[in-house]
């Protein structure tokens, strides 16, 4: 079993049945309530304090950071943390002028796959959907701007056929969520938490909705 939770944006931490708890793309305070999280690890999929808020974590956790410290690179990861293994896949997000180097991450459990695409802004190519492999939940950025906006994550989708698809990246803009939802399975809940299990996957795609930590839709 696994736990994820939903703090606004790209932001959540991934909570395992062992309890190790890992924490993605944590945000700045001042677009969500910020939370108290002591994680073992953090990704980072994109240096802006959008998603490298690092110092929100506390204890000493490990920082897998997806590019190098300017951003402009992308950096290597392949990390074994307690019984998650993380890797990191390139990716290209949009920028204020053209595409910028980014990067999604890989989670993967004995019996589940997890898959953050960060801000993912295309289609995913057959390397990258050979680096990725078969998913179980995926994460997926569908605000536009910066990243792709709804009808192409819905493209995304078709090339991952992950069991549950959670939306993030879209600031409470509802309208983006109807528009990637149209026509699949969904499951709008008035929670931040979902518990994963390997038993309880649906057979074909099922959005899963969830309402950002300490604030209501």
């Amino acid at each position: 079993d696994v736990v994820l939770q939903y703090f606004g944006h790209n932001f959540f931490q991934i909570t395992t049945d062992q309890g190790t708890k890992i924490v993605t793309d944590p945000l700045a305070p001042g677009m969500y309530p910020p939370p108290s999280l002591a994680p073992h690890a953090v990704t980072v999929g994109r240096e802006h304090p959008n998603h490298n808020y690092v110092q929100l974590a506390q204890g000493n956790p490990l920082i897998l950071r997806g590019l190098t410290a300017n951003g402009a690179e992308w950096n290597r990861v392949r990390a074994k943390v307690r019984e998650v293994s993380i890797s990191n896949i390139p990716i290209y997000q949009n920028g204020v002028v053209g595409a910028i180097k980014g990067s999604a991450f890989l989670f993967e459990l004995e019996f589940l796959c997890i898959v953050h695409l960060g801000d993912l802004s295309h289609t995913l190519t057959p390397e990258q959907i050979q680096q990725i492999g078969r998913v179980d939940v995926a994460l997926v950025p569908i605000g536009g701007v910066y990243t792709m906006g709804p009808e192409t994550a819905r493209e995304v989708l078709q090339q991952l056929q992950p069991k549950i698809a959670i939306p993030m990246h879209y600031r409470n803009n509802l309208a983006l969520v109807d528009i990637f939802v149209q026509g699949l399975p969904t499951r709008r809940l008035e929670s931040d938490t979902l518990l994963v299990s390997k038993a309880s996957l649906p057979i074909a795609t099922e959005i899963v909705v969830l309402r950002p930590f300490g604030t209501r839709q």
